[in-house]
């Protein structure tokens, strides 16, 4: 599973957890308004029953309708309110992930979205002090082996150092598997930012959270608000 995919899967799955949790809440809510506004027109008709039973079936209604729109509003609200929640705790996990799975998703993302393979890689400070060389040495290891053929110098400690030698040495012949990690630092959840001198790619955790959610939000939300 590539870096883009692991991200999405991710998201998916944490709204996903998330719908049973909105449904209960919200309807419990709405329900509680319903009950409420339903127990007011009981009392208002059965008042109004000796006067006029036309109007007390009348206002009975009118409270009934006003019961069914505030419930709904309730329901809505709610259910709007724990959907971006449960993208803000997909971020949030993202950026805890453990820390050798995190520089295998940056590595992957590095792999996905690298133009040349020779561009500086920007990551906030913490990332940059926490897992910013191993990050772009796995995503250069990645850029060789899939520019270079392997070379099968055997099978022996010496043999795999040598495919290691070898590969790297073409892939740097091509001008990839270059990627460098830069000095500079930006201020970020999670993620890196690709530069090549004026063009940057961002690879951000929170511009690939705020994508996928943009395009999975439409089938959350059908799922939620259905």
């Amino acid at each position: 599973m590539n870096g883009i995919d692991r991200i999405t899967d991710r998201i998916r799955q944490d709204a996903q957890a998330e719908i049973d949790q909105i449904r209960a809440e919200a309807e419990a809510e709405a329900a509680k308004v319903r009950s409420a506004y339903q127990a007011q027109a009981d009392r208002e008709k059965s008042e109004l029953d000796g006067r006029s039973e036309k109007n007390a079936a009348e206002r009975e209604e009118r409270l009934v309708s006003v019961a069914h729109m505030e419930a709904r509003k309730v329901t809505l609200s709610a259910k709007q309110k724990m959907l971006d929640e449960a993208f803000a705790k997909a971020l949030n996990q993202l950026c805890s992930l453990p820390e050798e799975e995190y520089v295998e998703t940056l590595a992957q993302l590095m792999v996905q979205a690298a133009q040349t393979g020779r561009e500086e890689v920007i990551f906030s400070p913490e990332d940059r002090r926490r897992v910013g060389k191993a990050a772009v040495a796995r995503a250069n290891e990645l850029l060789a082996k899939a520019a270079a053929p392997d070379f099968q110098l055997g099978d022996s400690k010496v043999g795999a150092l040598l495919n290691k030698v070898a590969t790297s040495v073409s892939a740097l012949a091509q001008g990839t598997a270059m990627l460098t990690l830069s000095e500079k630092t930006r201020d970020v959840r999670g993620g890196f930012i690709l530069a090549d001198q004026n063009v940057e790619v961002n690879c951000t955790f929170e511009t690939l959270v705020r994508l996928q959610k943009n395009e999975i939000a439409g089938e959350v939300a059908k799922i939620l608000f259905s």
